[in-house]
């Protein structure tokens, strides 16, 4: 592998991107689940199903935190809070990929995360920046989705 003077010390033209195991994984699952396995991509469902997968995390943290504080009573409503949310984020994140249900979910899960503001009020904050992160990728994803359809419909 000799590099010529426009390519970094160790490239070639024949150098091609290798991904790790865990990386292969991770594509593979994030395409599968926009639909590329269908053959049918959506920006709008991977974008989706990257902040649902982030708010899977902070749900369970909300949970978590509810318990520890001990805010309800009793006290392991916590923990049901949690797992409720969490689990909602799981079915749509397995429902995504089927067509509108796992959108329609994810909203039920955003709408339940910040109505917890009223049990912990800094969820309240938590809440208003992943909603806010789900509205722009549902509608930044439909309007490139959009534009990848007249794309298509342009070169047929």
């Amino acid at each position: 592998m000799t590099a010529t003077p426009d390519q970094p010390h160790g490239a070639s033209d024949d150098d091609e991107l290798v991904l790790s195991p865990s990386e292969a994984a991770a594509h593979n699952s994030a395409m599968r689940i926009s639909g590329a396995a269908t053959g049918e991509r959506s920006t709008r469902k991977a974008l989706a199903s990257i902040v649902l997968g982030f708010e899977l995390i902070i749900v369970v943290l909300i949970g978590l935190t509810i318990f520890g504080l001990g805010i309800t009573d009793p006290r392991w409503l916590g923990l049901v809070i949690g797992g409720v949310l969490a689990l909602l984020c799981v079915v749509s994140l397995a429902t995504i990929r089927f067509g509108e249900v796992g959108i329609r979910l994810g909203w039920v899960t955003h709408a339940l995360m910040l109505a917890t503001a009223f049990i912990l009020p800094a969820a309240l904050f938590v809440g208003g920046i992943f909603t806010a992160l789900w509205v722009y990728c549902i509608v930044r994803g439909g309007k490139i989705d959009e534009q990848n359809a007249a794309l298509r419909a342009q070169q047929e």
